[in-house]
């Protein structure tokens, strides 16, 4: 048996589910291949999928091989193809974000709810390198996340304790090749950047498992923080009508968890994947606190109150479909466009709700043409019923 297969195999069955199928990620790097044999050494059932992102001439044929390597190892295995024309912007971002939905397309397919990724010790240092490059705050230093859900599946990473060389010589002892990816060479990229900069850091001891270290340090930390933060927002913030009211009691807690609330209310409400900047955070905390309004990531904040900004809501969908990506309106039939000021010119109680205007412009009406059917959220309309799709009290503020 090689050194060290005892200790990546307990990995796996620590951080793996032994009694259903998993899902493995395998981009026939030396990582998920060593996580595919390991996951079959611990006697889990397994089934594998690779994403072919299309970025490189080889990619095809490389998926092809990975598809072979599966087959002679009995492991049910597909192919999964990014179809994308120009990419404008981060490019990797966007290849990791097209990566994860088509994995997770790929599960719900085949009744898989657990999907292995096999990101390791060095990855986790690299990430905090990266994130040191950008001043990020706790969360961007605390790397890499162990598990975390997304579109209905559970990703894990079994092997962030496990380093990169490690795995390689386990692969090479046991006479099982991998295919590289000449990326990881490339400097135009941050992570190949990062990589190279952590060589160069090892004589000053700043090595892959110190800072791997370090960041399970600041995970603990921020996981405190975190029960701190949804504290504060179970007694501080109300949601009403799909918006946040903000109480002044808030303002009076440490100042960073003021700050993950503001944050927290803004990626609630906002479709965006990314917390703003730090300045503009900090602007919309202080119209909050202070008065006036202000717009940020199709969020409008108005003295006290987070809502949707009318620019940036959904466009019309029919009764029973998602609106604004928030919204879900059951009833007869009719479509669901946001309330605005014409419906509520055609409401002539919408004052007893006690809802600013500006919050019930951005709220669900159901609409025939020009005449307004129902107002659900300002009790308008009976036989139709409005309900958000994801609660804030529900929503991210443990992650």
């Amino acid at each position: 048996m090689p050194v060290g297969q005892d200790r990546l195999v307990d990995l796996i069955r620590k951080g793996l589910p032994q009694d259903e199928t998993v899902g493995i990620a395998l981009s026939g790097g030396g990582d998920s291949t060593a996580l595919l044999h390991l996951a079959l050494r611990a006697g889990l059932s397994v089934e594998a999928v690779t994403v072919d992102h299309r970025l490189r001439p080889e990619s095809a044929a490389e998926a092809r091989a990975v598809a072979a390597a599966c087959a002679a190892l009995g492991v049910r295995h597909e192919v999964r193809v990014w179809e994308h024309g120009e990419v404008a912007g981060n490019l990797m971002d966007a290849a990791r974000r097209a990566r994860r939905a088509l994995i997770a397309g790929w599960a719900a397919a085949r009744g898989i709810r657990t999907v292995a990724l096999g990101h390791t010790r060095d990855d986790q240092a690299e990430t905090v390198l990266m994130g040191l490059a950008r001043a990020a705050g706790l969360a961007g230093l605390s790397g890499m996340r162990p598990l975390w859900q997304e579109a209905g599946v559970e990703f894990r990473r079994p092997l962030l304790a496990a380093g990169r060389a490690e795995l390689r010589d386990w692969l090479r002892a046991e006479g099982i090749g991998w295919i590289d990816d000449p990326t990881n060479e490339n400097d135009r990229f941050a992570r190949t950047r990062a990589r190279k900069a952590l060589a160069a850091l090892a004589p000053l001891g700043i090595t892959a498992s110190r800072l791997a270290e370090v960041a399970g340090h600041l995970a603990r930390v921020q996981e405190a923080l975190a029960a701190q933060v949804a504290a504060a927002a179970s007694q501080h913030v109300a949601e009403r009508a799909g918006a946040l009211r903000f109480d002044a009691q808030l303002w009076s807690e440490p100042a960073e968890v003021q700050r993950q609330v503001v944050i927290a209310g803004l990626m609630w409400l906002s479709p965006s994947d990314y917390a703003p900047r730090a300045a503009e955070i900090a602007r919309i905390g202080r119209v909050l606190i202070e008065g006036g309004h202000a717009t940020l990531a199709g969020c409008r904040a108005r003295s006290g109150w987070l809502m949707r900004e009318p620019r940036a809501v959904g466009g019309p969908v029919p009764v029973g479909g998602l609106w604004d990506g928030r919204w879900r309106v059951d009833g007869p039939e009719g479509e669901v466009r946001a309330l605005a000021a014409e419906g509520l010119r055609q409401l002539r109680d919408w004052r007893t709700t006690g809802l600013p205007r500006e919050v019930l412009h951005v709220t669900p009406g159901v609409w025939q043409g020009d005449r307004l059917l129902a107002a659900p959220v300002a009790g308008c309309g009976e036989g139709w019923q409005a309900k958000l799709d994801r609660p804030f009290h529900l929503f991210g503020l443990s992650d």
